[in-house]
């Protein structure tokens, strides 16, 4: 597909960034020679088909043609998050036995170069120049630059190719904690972009513009923001980060934008909070305006005098927003995480098509999708997308089949034949569909926290760094759909009592969890766990509880597991007020 559109495309553009304050555009035709002289440069490096390569960068041209060109050397592409730290990038190099990597320059290699020796790598190719020359930490390394200008005008033979191989491992977290990598075919992911043509055809797709925002190693922007856009032969313009999100929409203006509900949350709480600086006439226009767009969506009467009113909202407000947006976006689509509905019904009533959608990284992602225009229902994540079977379970799980489900979870048959019966994808979610097929998810069947910008997290591996703590006995860590991991701790009785004793305090840990001093003391073991977590897992908040978790008081089983419902149903308001 990549070969192909690319040659279509010739010297149009495909790929964009800034470099020094200015858009810097790839045609298609630059990234397909790139990609034919890294796959080429692989091959001279000694990589044979099925082995993995490491890929590390931030959003950029670039990003695609290290990707692709992996995968055109019938290699698999393992895609690396650039919030990792040293210890995980070990256990994905580790896991996966990656054979080499590619890595985009000296920011990334502080955490990436420890973890790439140690695990042994035969090389590294840098986009950018490193320091230490061409042997760093003992892996050697090999330019970017100099690889496609040696390797200038080669192209791979595909012929040897099958839809079903394995094309990249995208690696997600578990139950157990330790992120497990997905094997996802090139069939899989081409499913998931018919499926996304024929959801997003009736919005009249032409020549369109993406602005990627989300990190490429997700496996929603992997497929919905890089392949995706490639399949329609669309632009991809890269975001230059959240700080200048807005700034890039007006510059850009994208036709389709692609992210997780935090974006939206985000981008409603900025206009929100602007409107009520600027106050007066400005903000009861636009709050008339969601108003209106709100209760022309949910069906609810108008009065005459606020249809009168809606077509002047139109210029004076939605036209404005628009313009925000770039003055030309057919659709927003929000997927990773549930999205608020009222955050949805927000952008839907300022005439900005909001589609919510759903899956998994074991689905390549998508597996369903909201409709636009009228049969867009935003309660629910729509029906399922072309050439997927979705159905529920007895005990209300939803299953999906078709060629969108994962190959299995790399080197873990046992943990594939939980997930994967018969074909079915068993999601972990619980769901149900409504009159016209609209799939709703109600529940979560497992314990893993999506946060609202989408990341699997494993509260049990951090509960468990948690209570290695001397000053922790127990933890409940929780964040779903939140922006930020918080936690409930119950201190060691032992350790209270020792720092009562030495502080000359009572012992009371009733009383001790309202010493500022003591609450400094633990406060203190949470933030030495989160020198050693990732962004994304640190612990921003957290309660203390006096009392522990017990089986009597129900707040753990007799195989001593925490009940976490239960622990919600007591603790709920307290962890919900450090949103606040």
């Amino acid at each position: 597909m990549f070969f192909d559109r690319t040659a279509e495309m010739g010297d149009q553009t495909l790929l964009a960034a800034k470099r020094r304050g200015e858009w810097q555009e790839t045609t298609a035709a630059e990234a397909r020679s790139a990609t034919g002289a890294i796959a080429a440069a692989l091959g001279a490096l000694g990589v044979e088909a099925g082995d993995r390569i490491a890929l590390l960068s931030e959003s950029r041209p670039e990003w695609m043609v290290a990707d692709v060109g992996i995968m055109a050397a019938g290699a698999i592409s393992v895609p690396l998050y650039v919030t990792n730290s040293v210890a995980d990038h070990l256990h994905v190099l580790r896991d996966s036995g990656a054979r080499g990597a590619i890595l985009s320059g000296p920011a990334l290699a502080r955490n990436f170069l420890p973890a790439a020796a140690e695990a042994g790598l035969g090389f590294v190719i840098a986009m950018e120049t490193l320091d230490g020359g061409d042997a760093v930490g003992g892996v050697h390394i090999e330019s970017w630059p100099e690889l496609v200008e040696r390797h200038s005008g080669a192209l791979p033979d595909l012929s040897a190719m099958a839809r079903a191989d394995t094309a990249c491992l995208i690696y997600t977290s578990g139950t157990g904690g330790a992120p497990k990598g997905v094997m996802l075919s090139h069939g899989a992911i081409l499913s998931n972009c018919k499926g996304a043509y024929e959801l997003l055809v009736e919005l009249g797709l032409g020549r369109e513009r993406f602005l990627s925002f989300l990190p490429l190693s997700h496996s929603y922007e992997h497929t919905a923001g890089l392949f995706f856009p490639l399949s329609i032969k669309a632009e991809i313009y890269y975001c230059e980060g959240l700080d200048r999100l807005a700034a890039n929409m007006e510059e850009v203006r994208p036709t389709i934008m692609t992210a997780v509900p935090r974006l939206y949350e985000t981008m409603h709480g900025r206009i929100v909070k602007g409107l009520k600086q600027k106050g007066g006439l400005s903000e009861k226009l636009f709050m008339k305006a969601v108003s209106i767009g709100r209760k022309r969506y949910e069906g609810q009467p108008i009065p005459v005098t606020d249809r009168l009113l809606d077509g002047l909202l139109d210029r004076l407000v939605r036209a404005k927003v628009a313009a925000r947006f770039g003055g030309r976006l057919k659709a927003m689509v929000s997927g990773g995480a549930p999205l608020n509905y009222d955050i949805g019904v927000f952008f839907l009533a300022l005439g900005v098509e909001m589609l919510q959608g759903y899956g998994m990284t074991e689905s390549a992602p998508i597996i369903s999708c909201n409709l636009p225009g009228t049969r867009n229902r935003i309660r629910t994540v729509g029906p399922p997308v072309a050439d997927t079977e979705v159905k529920i379970a007895d005990d209300g799980e939803i299953l999906v089949r078709g060629e969108l489900v994962m190959n299995g979870y790399w080197g873990k048959p046992e943990e594939t034949a939980e997930t994967v019966k018969d074909g079915w994808l068993h999601t972990g979610d619980i769901g149900e569909f409504d009159d016209a097929g609209y799939l709703a998810i109600t529940d979560r069947k497992k314990d893993i926290i999506v946060n609202s910008g989408g990341d699997n997290i494993s509260p049990q591996r951090i509960e468990g760094f948690l209570t290695l703590q001397p000053e922790i006995l127990q933890a409940m860590v929780t964040g779903d759909r939140k922006p930020y991991l918080v936690a409930l701790v119950v201190p060691d009785p032992e350790f209270a009592a020792d720092w009562a004793a030495a502080a000359g305090k009572p012992g009371d840990l009733e009383g001790l969890v309202q010493d500022e001093d003591f609450r400094k003391a633990v406060s203190d073991a949470v933030d030495r766990v989160n020198t050693d977590l990732s962004v994304i897992e640190r612990i921003r908040k957290h309660i203390i509880a006096a009392e522990p978790f017990t089986i009597e008081n129900a707040m753990m089983t007799p195989s001593m597991k925490i009940r976490r419902h239960a622990i919600r149903a007591s603790f709920g308001d307290d962890l919900e007020s450090l949103y606040r």
